[in-house]
């Protein structure tokens, strides 16, 4: 058994490492196919390029390794099926889980491997290409400004005829819009020569124009007509461009809600909780801010007597009275009760009275607008982290379940090669992946808990995973309709009996 299980494991072994560098190489070209604008013509020598590349290969590991397993075990088991090893094996009393015992044990350690991959290397690579492409914008600021497009280069957009001189510094025909608190852009400014000065040892980017004007839509809160907006005639104009720091772990989330891939699984659990107490201190302190804006949940209290009280309490209390009257009495009659309300004020202030709680009420909603769009963020940021840490997890236990699935499978269709079982394999792998995506999307958005989001695709081959298994050791077909036919065959027999003797 030990020379099976070594010619079992080298087969394996060899369609393993040859699939995962194929399938590397194909989604490196497919990286370098989405980054070409990022590269191309930017001035960038090919060290850089590669170090960009080699900090994207563990990332990209993640959808390669899943596919690898599964492809390697349809190849090593279809192959295995085909030329009649299989036969021999059962006709000597080697079951089928028995020759996957020594893959088992490999493909296990693979999962422990990767789990140990994606805790430890994967941040570290997150973080390298965050801080190569920052670098890039320090050294090089003119390679994130492409010609005769507007590129977003640090809050604003920026569009130059023709860049020329030392790494491309100095710049012609420079038109900005500048970016103000709320994403609008009320500042443009025309230059017809600028200059790109950077320094390794500094984090600001000096952008100097010369000959230029400078246009500023100005939000006049009395009158808008009278000043549209101001323009000045500049000779020369410096804007100071702040980068962040880039080997700073505490970032932002909410400049950069891809951070939570830059952290391991202990960050993960710390923020995850730091993130949930300041959810829940920040939904409180609102809630509490809104409840005594409007007056709501305002104890009376029980010192208070009626010679003591002012108008203003009196008229109050008189309010609070006919409320409660009119809900005991007639509970069909609560709207009405705003029309009894008015009648206690004198006319002229009815009308200051109904303004006064429009607007108080406009004011109350367009502030839990606004929370609820910040909240909309925060919780994202939140979810994120808790389906980055499980990702790492699912990441591991579905190189285990994708095994279970590919090696049945070979030796169910009993083919080997790169024709049907790469077929098969991208398929399955197709599916896989995109579970995977559009649940991991609704788990960003709150429509299902992150833990599911992150297990979706992995609980979903597990059933076909035990399917598969099953079928292989019974010696049965991919798919068996026996059943159904013999059942629609006995279901015709019972009608052309019964019609029989009805005649």
């Amino acid at each position: 058994m030990r020379i099976l299980d070594r010619y079992i494991l080298s087969r394996f072994t060899f369609n393993f490492i040859s699939s995962f560098v194929i399938l590397m190489f194909i989604f490196i070209f497919q990286t370098i196919w989405l980054f070409i604008d990022d590269l191309a013509g930017k001035g960038l020598d090919i060290i850089i390029i590669g170090k960009f590349l080699f900090y994207l290969m563990p990332d990209l590991t993640e959808k390669v390794l899943p596919l690898t397993v599964l492809l390697s075990s349809i190849l090593t088991f279809g192959a295995l099926a085909e030329n009649y090893e299989f036969a021999a094996m059962k006709a000597s009393g080697i079951s089928l889980q028995r020759a996957m015992l020594s893959l088992i044990v490999f493909v296990t350690l693979l999962g422990g491997v990767t789990f140990f991959f994606a805790n430890s290397v994967i941040p570290l690579s997150q973080r390298k290409i965050y801080n190569l492409r920052k670098n890039i914008a320090k050294v090089k600021p003119a390679a994130v400004v492409s010609e005769g497009v507007f590129s977003d280069f640090e809050g604003m957009n920026i569009k130059v005829d023709e860049k020329y001189g030392d790494n491309d510094r100095y710049l012609r025909n420079v038109i900005i819009h500048q970016k103000n608190d709320r994403n609008q852009n009320n500042v443009v400014i025309k230059s017809e020569q600028g200059e790109l000065v950077s320094s390794e040892d500094s984090d600001i980017v000096q952008l100097i124009l010369t000959d230029g004007h400078y246009y500023d839509d100005i939000e006049s809160k009395k009158n808008k007509l009278k000043y549209p907006h101001a323009k000045a005639d500049f000779d020369t104009y410096i804007m100071n461009i702040e980068i962040p720091e880039l080997n700073n772990e505490d970032l932002e989330e909410e400049r950069d809600i891809s951070t939570d891939k830059m952290k391991n699984i202990s960050r993960l659990r710390k923020d995850i909780d730091s993130l949930r107490d300041d959810n829940y201190r920040i939904v409180r302190a609102f809630s509490k801010s809104i409840g005594n804006r409007i007056g709501m949940f305002q104890p009376l209290d029980p010192n208070d007597t009626l010679d003591k009280k002012t108008p203003l309490q009196i008229t109050q209390d008189s309010i609070r009275q006919i409320k409660l009257a009119a809900l005991k009495n007639n509970p069909a009659k609560q709207d009405s009760i705003k029309e009894d309300l008015l009648h206690l004020f004198p006319f002229y202030l009815k009308m200051q009275v109904v303004n006064a709680a429009k607007n108080a009420t406009t004011n109350v909603l367009n502030s839990v607008r606004g929370k609820k769009e910040e909240m909309q963020k925060r919780y994202k940021i939140y979810n994120m982290h808790i389906l980055s840490m499980h990702n790492k997890y699912a990441l591991a236990f579905s190189c285990i379940i994708l095994f279970f699935v590919g090696a049945p499978l070979g030796a169910i269709i009993r083919k080997g090669g790169l024709g049907l079982p790469m077929v098969i394999a991208i398929v399955l792998f197709l599916v896989y992946y995109f579970i995977g995506v559009f649940a991991g999307n609704y788990a960003k958005e709150g429509n299902i808990h992150p833990m599911l989001g992150a297990w979706l695709s992995t609980l979903i081959m597990l059933p076909l995973s035990i399917i598969l298994t099953k079928r292989a050791t019974e010696d049965k077909g991919l798919m068996s309709f026996g059943v159904v036919t013999d059942f629609f065959r006995n279901l015709f027999k019972k009608k052309k009996k019964n019609g029989g003797q009805d005649i």
